[in-house]
């Protein structure tokens, strides 16, 4: 019998446990591997909560709206531009209800082959090229939005046509036109609108165009909801539209149109088209009302169905955009002269008392041909005139003297009695003058294209033509012929200063301009009294060349004045006046291009002007009329 082992298993296995761990030694983990897991969790944990406040702080803005830029759309909403009006609240610019067509490029592109098909159709039922819709589509600007508009102002009939087609890629929004109740009356002053880039409004001339910010208002914005596929699933308004406040201007719309019709039927009583007329308020430069003509309908440019009639404005020789109030560059003729009897006055050439005698010619010798004199010639012969009948009769001569002297040969006592430097103003001091009080440079008026004229000088004339200046070229300037030109704005400023005793303001149209002084020769009191004595001679002395104002029931002092254009064959008429005589709150300019008779055929429309003016705008009762 075998003998039994005393050896248990669970033992073996323990014993050999034991022998085994006996062969290993302990070692503590070193602290600097806790410490590089500690830097290591602390790392990771901090930039993932830097990404995610990035993510959701800084960036989340933006990834906001691109996540709404996958499921929405959006949709300017056009907002009714200011009203425009009168000082009074008369209407010069309105609007009325239209419809636009936005496309969507976006939904546009994913239609492939059919996107061509569609524009087609489209151009049909807007009567609109496909051209021109393409043309848009492809220069269209995807960074700025998915919707463009492709037609403005669209009529009723088309907005229903465009409905009927019933695809997602387009849309009719409500909009609206710009309308002008009296057109021509008012197109140089308001101007018109038209669209600029991605096809918004703008004004484009006139008050539209210099005050566009604060006329245009500020678009709506309309968001439309898409599932994953495209499909609108709803929208909201999110930016209420919201329209200016109503703009009001200086113009006096009543006087407005009747200067523009009587100044309209007196130039065609002439066979005439050409005319300005001006009127501002002297005590602060408002402007009552401006005419240019020949005019313009600017319900053509806003007016979709009249486009064809906007060729035929643009390439007229009447040049009807032309607006002559402020670009238009005229001699003053004698109307410059008030400017000479300051300048007179003020440099000691003569004073109130000296006299000139004009006998209707003036000969200056010539030292190279005896034989040959220069002969410069008055109007009409005046006989001995001083400084305010000079003004009242408009005598040339008077103011030959004054302007450019008489040289040596000329025997001065048949010609002058009195105080007189006979090397006269001269060119060079005249040029100051001119600038001194406004002329050759902007007035300021808030209208655009304005310009600055023309102030001759031998330096310029010498460099222009290769010839020197003589004293022919002072005479000629002297009583506003030669080279010298200004714009009318710039005329009847100078002559609302002369009211207003010497202080010039900027002329301007917005009402609520704050008036600012431009010019400001009040301490020349004495001479502006002689000069305001000789303008108000001119009209209630016999011989006074405005002396067909002398019954107006309002006491009027004016100026006449006529220049010779285009080598003598034409000759422009020019009025500048104001009133009342003691207190003017009126100054009016009148200017006739190619008068037939010279300056004559301006007053019968200043008359009426000023007439008008005393019936509707000046209380009779309280109204002083006196010499």
């Amino acid at each position: 019998m075998k003998k039994k082992s005393l050896l248990q298993f669970d033992e073996v296995i323990s014993d050999d446990s034991f022998y085994k761990e006996s062969e290993y030694t302990d070692v503590p983990t070193p602290r600097s591997v806790f410490s590089l897991v500690t830097i290591f969790v602390v790392l990771m944990v901090g930039i993932t909560f830097g990404k995610v406040s990035m993510l959701n702080i800084f960036n989340g803005a933006w990834y906001k709206a691109r996540a709404e830029a996958n499921v929405t759309q959006e949709l300017n909403v056009p907002v009714h531009r200011a009203l425009i009006l009168d000082r009074f609240g008369t209407t010069l610019a309105d609007n009325k209800s239209s419809f636009s067509i936005f496309i969507n490029l976006e939904v546009l592109s994913r239609m492939s082959d059919h996107a061509d098909a569609l524009l087609y159709e489209l151009a049909n039922r807007i009567d609109l090229s496909y051209e021109a819709i393409d043309l848009l589509v492809k220069n269209a600007d995807f960074e700025v939005g998915n919707w463009i508009i492709v037609a403005r102002d669209v009529g009723e009939s088309s907005a229903i046509a465009v409905r009927g087609m019933e695809e997602e890629a387009i849309r009719v929004v409500d909009d609206y036109e710009r309308v002008y109740p009296q057109g021509s009356i008012f197109s140089h002053i308001i101007g018109y609108t038209g669209l600029q880039d991605f096809n918004e409004i703008s004004g484009r001339s006139g008050i539209e165009y210099v005050y566009d910010e604060r006329i245009r208002g500020t678009e709506g914005l309309y968001i439309f909801y898409e599932d994953a596929r495209g499909g609108e699933v709803g929208g909201r308004l999110a930016i209420d539209s919201q329209p200016a406040e109503p703009f009001m201007l200086t113009i006096d719309a009543k006087l407005q149109e009747y200067f523009y019709k009587r100044l309209q039927s007196g130039l065609q009583s002439l066979g005439r088209t050409s005319g300005v007329g001006i009127a501002l308020d002297p005590r602060n430069g408002e402007v009552l009302a401006l005419v240019s003509l020949p005019s313009f309908d600017n319900n053509v440019f806003v007016d979709p169905s009249r486009t064809g009639e906007r060729g035929s404005l643009l390439t007229s020789s009447a040049k009807p955009l032309f607006n002559r109030v402020v670009s238009g560059n005229y001699n003053p003729g004698s109307t410059i002269k008030p400017l000479d009897a300051f300048a007179t006055l003020r440099e000691g050439i003569m004073n109130e008392a000296t006299q000139v005698y004009s006998d209707g010619t003036l000969e200056i010798p010539n030292v190279y041909n005896p034989e040959l004199p220069s002969i410069f010639l008055d109007w009409k012969a005046h006989g001995w005139v001083d400084i305010k009948s000079a003004l009242a009769r408009s005598s040339n001569i008077y103011f030959y003297l004054a302007g450019g002297g008489l040289p040596s040969t000329v025997s001065l006592p048949t010609l002058v009695q009195g105080a007189y430097n006979a090397q006269g103003i001269g060119i060079n001091t005249l040029h100051e003058y001119w600038e001194q009080l406004g002329f050759g440079k902007e007035t300021g008026i808030d209208l655009p294209f304005e310009s600055y004229g023309f102030l001759p000088s031998p330096h310029e004339k010498e460099e222009r033509t290769g010839d020197i200046w003589r004293l022919g070229d002072t005479y000629n300037v002297s009583i506003g012929q030669g080279d010298l030109s200004v714009t009318p704005l710039q005329l009847i400023s100078f002559i609302a200063s002369i009211a207003n005793n010497g202080i010039m303001y900027q002329p301007f149209l917005a009402y609520d301009t704050v008036p600012k002084v431009s010019v400001d020769y009040s301490d020349w009191a004495h001479e502006i009294e002689v000069v305001q004595r000789g303008m108000r001679d001119g009209v209630t002395k016999s011989y006074g060349t405005s002396h067909a104002l002398s019954s107006l029931p309002i006491a009027v002092s004016g100026k006449t004045g006529s220049a010779q254009t285009n080598n003598n064959t034409r000759t422009n008429a020019l009025f500048v006046g104001y009133a009342p005589r003691d207190n003017p709150e009126i100054a009016i300019l009148v200017l006739v291009e190619n008068a037939r008779e010279g300056s004559s055929n301006t007053l019968p429309i200043a008359y009426d002007v000023f007439e008008w003016y005393y019936d509707n705008r000046i209380d009779a009762s309280v109204l002083e009329m006196s010499e």
